[in-house]
């Protein structure tokens, strides 16, 4: 538990197929998710140990066990309140961010080049780059979506999770061919 102004944040661990997850928020909502890296990878989406949670961190926790194991189910649950100042701020980055969370669904990719015009501004591309690199939230703000216009992946937490990026990309697209695979058999 640590004080993050006048928020009193909580922390729960949760083990998962890309390693331990780190969530932290308050009350009012997540403050950040934070992938530890070279941390046991598990099929499962379990907290670690006994944690206090506020109903805004149970949420988010449903939300991350539902991304991993359902994730065709994902748009059905609430999302959970996004507390981190960046995400309060009305910044270029905070812009950014929620232009990605609200346009670039499960299964889809967009360049940052194609991002930066999204915001209205086709030469912030580096900013655009800045923007992920500071994204609190990573997962529910999918920066693993983002990639180069080559279409490589491109780095991801600092190039040391890019095996992470590749991962989450692969389990999104797999899962849009699954529906895609029982929509054509009940047809």
């Amino acid at each position: 538990m640590s004080d993050s102004g006048s928020c009193v944040l909580r922390d729960v661990t949760l083990c998962s197929p890309v390693g331990e997850i780190l969530l932290s928020g308050c009350e009012k909502g997540v403050h950040t998710i934070n992938i530890k890296l070279g941390t046991d990878r598990e099929e499962s989406v379990q907290p670690v140990g006994q944690s206090e949670m506020s109903p805004e961190l149970q949420r988010c926790v449903d939300w991350i066990q539902c991304y991993f194991m359902k994730p065709e189910s994902i748009s059905a649950l609430p999302l959970p309140a996004l507390h981190h100042p960046l995400m309060q701020s009305d910044s270029f980055k905070a812009h950014v961010l929620w232009t990605l969370f609200k346009e670039v669904g499960l299964g889809k990719t967009v360049s940052y080049k194609q991002l930066a015009e999204m915001i209205g501004n086709p030469k912030a591309v580096r900013a655009v780059g800045s923007a992920m690199k500071n994204n609190p939230v990573p997962l529910i703000v999918p920066c693993h979506r983002v990639l180069r216009s080559s279409g490589d992946s491109g780095s991801y937490m600092g190039g040391k999770g890019d095996d992470i990026k590749v991962w989450l990309l692969t389990h999104e697209k797999k899962t849009l061919e699954l529906n895609a695979s029982k929509s054509e058999k009940s047809i």
